[in-house]
């Protein structure tokens, strides 16, 4: 992190990480319940709050998420949201500038005080605009964002999400398994995106393959060059030791995808998110995620009964739980 912008609502202060050894007062603050923490578009934000200080917002108030609640628009960039309730065009020229340097400019300092002061204003015209329903969505999502950054998923669970991993056979999943379980482990270690320590495309061919030298593992489909180069003998042991795992080692077989039959039920079942948005005067996509509802028909195509998925939780699982349930029998009694 280059700079921190923190704003109360009537000033707005810039805070220089560089500096700092000591976070244990952010820290408190971030946790204080009765301190509602106004961010935009916070994923990234929330990452590297938690690597500094340990910690992470709560209450949490995404304004990007607010304006979804109200129908504005789904995923608003920060200077349409501003230009859109305060009508107001945010300067561009500093966004790629160099916010490393020190001193920073006094253009850099006004662009990054104006915008903390900006969402304040942002937070003020939005809540009054939000029914107290609404609001407490808006929180309950962002809590949301917060414990799944907390929910560190066990690496070795990775490989369930790799494209086309149902293709493969138990033996060749458990190379996949390895291959997965590092690159996340490397991910956080080198604190770097997955794709720059392996690319997701190569995972499915090197398990397939299992390459035993340097020239067939430069061969792999999109295998990036640094990548050989740097852990290419690595890559190759991994992948020798996991393909000689005894069978009762290897990992269950994945279940195929959902049939291309499928797709009308899960059009008929996406039509329910859809008016109950409209209904809401919402954006759809604050809905139901397609993976939500896939891992809903996974419980039970073609023929039922069906369970609601672990995923849909909160207000949609008690707004559209029953009635996803309640489509899928209907459509089961149809001849």
């Amino acid at each position: 992190a280059a700079l921190l912008q923190i704003g109360d609502g009537s000033r707005a202060y810039l805070i220089d990480p560089l500096l700092i050894s000591d976070w244990k007062p952010l820290a408190a603050l971030l946790e204080n319940p009765d301190v509602i923490k106004v961010v935009h578009a916070c994923s990234e934000d929330l990452e590297v709050l938690l690597r500094l200080t340990g910690s992470l917002p709560a209450p949490l108030f995404d304004t990007q998420l607010a304006a979804a609640y109200l129908n504005l628009g789904f995923s608003m960039g920060y200077s349409r949201l501003v230009q859109e309730v305060l009508n107001i065009d945010l300067p561009k020229g500093e966004t790629r500038s160099d916010w490393l340097q020190r001193p920073l400019s006094e253009t850099q300092i006004s662009y990054a005080a104006e915008d903390a002061v900006h969402l304040a204003e942002v937070y003020n015209l939005l809540r009054p605009r939000l029914s107290d329903e609404k609001y407490a969505w808006v929180l309950e999502d962002g809590a949301e964002l917060v414990a799944n950054l907390r929910r560190e998923t066990d690496p070795y669970d990775a490989y369930r999400d790799a494209k086309l991993a149902w293709k493969l056979s138990r033996a060749q999943l458990a190379v996949l398994r390895e291959l997965c379980a590092w690159r996340e482990q490397q991910a956080r270690l080198r604190n770097q995106p997955r794709n720059r320590v392996l690319r997701e495309h190569s995972l499915w061919p090197l398990a397939k393959s299992q390459p035993d030298n340097l020239a067939a593992l430069a061969k792999i489909d999109d295998m990036h060059p640094k990548t050989v180069r740097q852990d290419g003998e690595f890559l190759l042991d991994l992948i020798k030791k996991a393909g000689s795992v005894s069978p009762d080692l290897w990992p269950p077989a994945l279940p195929e995808p959902l049939p291309i039959e499928a797709s009308s039920v899960l059009k008929s079942l996406r039509v329910i998110g859809q008016q109950q948005a409209e209904r809401l005067d919402m954006a759809p996509e604050l809905m139901l995620r397609k993976k939500t509802l896939e891992a809903l028909l996974k419980t039970g195509y073609p023929d039922g009964p069906y369970k609601l998925p672990d995923s849909l939780r909160g207000w949609r699982r008690e707004l559209m739980g029953q009635m996803l349930l309640d489509s899928l029998a209907n459509a089961g009694e149809q001849p």
